[in-house]
């Protein structure tokens, strides 16, 4: 069974506290105070949903009566009786009582059911909302410390299992042993890889932007130094172009996720078997913009998948390599910090994309 609105009401007249009383003792759960002060102190030990108070009372106007509640209690949907000559007290209950609603005296008895309702309804719906705010700080707390177990936790125990794998391939000569080593070794790059993107995922998705001047070279200057670890193939040609003319301001973490994500898909989809392999890499920062473009000659994109690459946990090749998550952290990256994006591609030809941000004020 559902439970009355909770009603309190003041005002320094007793004959109205009592009529008010008598009228709405059915429809709801009314309690009255001849004073302020006596308001107040209801309101401390009890929880009311709507609060109405008349404005004029001797010792503390309705006004005055409403700034103090919202101080010890803010939730209760407030309502002020007040006369047509009293437009500078309607004022004042905006800008300082934060009151709902104003009622014209002398009363009626369904305006102000109607009145009574109405600000129940909207006390239940910000009460609602404030217990889904606060479930959503919980879920998000317990995504930090998910992101932290994540990088922290699994990383360490991977990086151990590939230093002793690589301490036993220096103290074993059985080709067939060696195998299986490396079959380790290539089990916990994909592995640590796999772990870095969720890390990227949770930056370009879940992250507030945290602006700061960048410097390009020192960033792509970084990201290559990772790389060593992991890249072994010395047939492909880099080459990077980084004009940087003036000074740019963006999230540091999620133009990292759009150029690694870039790059490291320029790297993956090479062809394989002879010939020519290169990976261009341009970064032009003037007029307020940092235009980014990483372009290959690798395997391209079939027109059929252009569409969906951006899209989560969708890949537009066979080939055993990549997650799904890549262009869509880039996208959702890029989306954040206000820029474009544009991709061009053909199979087996190569692919181009374009990246223009905004330079955000720090």
């Amino acid at each position: 069974m559902k439970s009355k609105i909770r009603v309190l009401y003041v005002d320094d007249e007793d004959n109205n506290l009592s009529s008010f009383k008598a009228s709405l003792r059915r429809d709801f759960t009314v309690h009255t105070a001849i004073d302020a002060k006596g308001g107040l102190k209801l309101a401390e030990e009890m929880d009311f949903e709507v609060v109405i108070a008349d404005q004029r009372m001797p010792e503390m106007t309705g006004v005055e009566f409403f700034e103090k509640l919202v101080k010890i209690k803010p939730d209760p949907i407030r309502i002020l009786l007040t006369g047509y000559s009293d437009i500078a007290s309607v004022i004042d209950a905006i800008n300082k009582g934060e009151v709902y609603r104003f009622i014209d005296k002398p009363w009626n008895i369904d305006q102000i059911k109607v009145a009574i309702v109405n600000a129940a309804d909207i006390y239940n719906t910000r009460l609602e909302l404030k217990e889904k705010n606060e479930k959503l700080l919980k879920v998000n707390s317990e995504m930090n410390q998910f992101v932290y177990s994540l990088s922290h936790d699994l990383r360490g125990p991977l990086m151990s299992i590939s230093g002793v794998s690589k301490l036993a391939k220096m103290e074993i000569n059985d080709p067939v042993a060696l195998e299986y080593f490396e079959m380790i070794d290539s089990a916990t790059v994909k592995l640590d890889e796999f772990i870095y993107k969720m890390l990227d995922f949770y930056r370009s998705t879940k992250m507030e932007n945290k602006i700061v001047p960048l410097v390009f070279e020192k960033i792509i200057e970084e990201q290559f130094e990772t790389y060593k670890e992991k890249w072994i193939r010395n047939d492909i040609d880099i080459n990077v172009n980084i004009e940087q003319k003036e000074p740019f301001f963006s999230d540091d973490a999620k133009i990292r996720v759009i150029l690694n994500n870039l790059i490291s898909n320029a790297y993956k989809f090479q062809k394989e078997g002879p010939g020519p392999k290169k990976i261009d890499i341009h970064i032009l920062v003037e007029d307020n913009k940092a235009k980014l473009s990483v372009s290959d000659n690798g395997i391209g994109i079939e027109e059929k998948y252009m569409g969906m690459v951006f899209k989560l946990f969708q890949r537009a090749t066979q080939k055993n390599v990549g997650s799904g998550l890549g262009l869509y952290m880039v996208k959702e990256s890029m989306e954040q910090l206000g820029g474009q994006i544009d991709l061009k591609s053909v199979l087996n030809e190569g692919t181009e994309v374009k990246v223009i941000l905004p330079s955000m004020k720090p």
